[in-house]
């Protein structure tokens, strides 16, 4: 009969389970890569109709290298806190890991400067009074429905009312109301961002201190609060996409909160690993 795994979890049933969740989330995160590259890929046909330059890149596919970033941080993380023992974590393979990971915090860094780009993009805007946008269907112009998202102005969308707006630099038209939702939109981009770059810092801590063996229960505890209102914010920013409708920022935002969820699970996992060993090295009363 095979032994039981002693586990954080309580039995291996519990223990499986959450592992085909987990690595069922991580691919179904693999896969929003794509889905952002094809978004990005149609908003460009309206945006950047000219070719951009290499250093407008980022904000180009801010969303794609972001999620692919963070996608080779998260297996990274699960090596480290879940796959790879403790002892085999050192040499080449240490700094090997630790070399990846540092480049993918640059590019994480990098794509919320990308952010921070489309969202200033979106207050430098000229006035258009009076203009009759039907009078404008020979131009090549494009009329922005939402973040990320236009359409070739046609006699269809034409008849738009109240103030316009266009984007300065691009053949970008928008009204009053909907320039500001994706000014929200953009807003709820930059702090989503930023959050998740606090969150990794914080869980980076936490593992090179499990690492060295100083991860104490009232590190832990004083992290929680801090993450607690980190994940908060997260989550608002998730409410806040569902609610305005952006079902593919909703869906991933809500697979990352899944998917650090379950790295802090493998924290807990690991910390109950090396307290277990350490207790049967070190019975008590011995």
């Amino acid at each position: 009969m095979t032994e039981a795994r002693n586990t954080w979890f309580g039995s291996d049933t519990r223990y499986r389970a959450f592992t085909f969740v987990k690595y069922l989330t991580y691919v179904l995160l693999s896969f929003n890569v794509y889905l952002f590259l094809q978004e990005e890929l149609a908003a460009l046909e309206h945006t950047f109709t000219d070719g951009f330059e290499l250093g407008q890149i980022i904000q180009v596919f801010s969303a794609t290298i972001d999620t692919a970033a963070w996608v080779i941080l998260l297996l990274l993380f699960e090596l480290e806190t879940s796959v790879l023992d403790d002892d085999k974590i050192k040499g080449p393979l240490k700094w090997t890991l630790h070399g990846i990971r540092g480049l993918c915090y640059v590019a994480v860094y990098w794509a919320f400067t990308g952010y921070y780009a489309e969202l200033a993009t979106l207050y430098e805007v000229t006035a258009l009074p009076g203009i009759d946008l039907c009078g404008q269907l020979n131009q090549g112009w494009s009329l922005l429905i939402t973040i990320d998202e236009y359409e070739p102005l046609s006699a269809a969308n034409c008849a738009v009312t109240g103030d316009i707006y266009r984007l300065t630099g691009f053949d970008i038209v928008a009204d009053a109301d909907t320039l500001r939702d994706v000014q929200y939109l953009g807003w709820t981009d930059v702090i989503n961002s930023g959050a998740w770059i606090l969150v990794v810092i914080v869980l980076e801590i936490e593992v090179r201190l499990q690492l060295r063996g100083n991860l104490s229960d009232r590190i832990m505890e004083a992290n929680k609060y801090l993450k607690f209102a980190l994940y908060g914010l997260l989550f608002g920013a998730a409410a806040y996409w569902g609610y305005a409708g952006d079902f593919l920022d909703f869906w991933d935002a809500s697979l990352w909160l899944f998917a650090f969820i379950f790295i802090e699970m493998n924290v807990f996992e690991w910390q109950y690993e090396t307290q277990h060993q350490v207790d049967a090295e070190h019975p008590a009363g011995v």
